[in-house]
């Protein structure tokens, strides 16, 4: 079977940003607890896969929920990323991505993956994230109103290709 004609079966998950209230920093967590966790050492957004019966704006308040313990008021999604071939199992993911800009509660100080923290903004590519998130978080923070829809495929860790659009 050849690449184009392989039958495409992504895992489907969700990654959120919260900003503070000021919108100068972001929540990451540090993925930091769990020895066989493939973002071992990374900062990320928060969320995870979706569950069968949600829709996407379901299942990413319900992942802010259970990983920061705070709810989500106001969320935009910024874009979609096709990650094909990604981790050391090779899988493919079709992620929504959200910028959450109003939120209730306080958030943990860490979860089961790791620690929560607030980021600066313009110190986020300063931190050790996936190699391929320093192409698309520009496109998560900047001003543009129109989403992106982005193709990353990997291969060993690392990504071949970033190609997207914006609609």
């Amino acid at each position: 079977m050849t690449e184009t004609s392989k039958h495409y079966t992504p895992i489907v998950g969700t990654l959120g940003y919260i900003l503070s209230e000021d919108h100068q920093e972001v929540l990451l967590v540090h993925r930091n607890f769990r020895d066989d966790d493939q973002h071992l050492g990374k900062y990320n957004g928060l969320g995870g896969k979706l569950e069968a019966y949600e829709d996407v704006a379901t299942g990413m308040k319900r992942e802010i929920k259970e990983e920061a313990d705070i709810d989500v008021v106001d969320m935009q999604m910024r874009g979609t990323i096709n990650w094909t071939g990604f981790g050391p199992n090779g899988e493919d993911w079709l992620g929504f991505i959200f910028l959450i800009t109003k939120w209730k509660g306080t958030p943990l100080s860490e979860n089961e993956e790791g620690e929560l923290g607030w980021h600066s903004l313009e110190g986020i590519m300063d931190l050790p994230i996936w190699e391929g998130d320093r192409h698309f978080l520009p496109l998560v923070f900047d001003q543009d109103p129109r989403a992106f829809h982005g193709i990353m495929p990997y291969d060993n860790d690392k990504p071949k290709s970033w190609n997207f659009v914006r609609i």
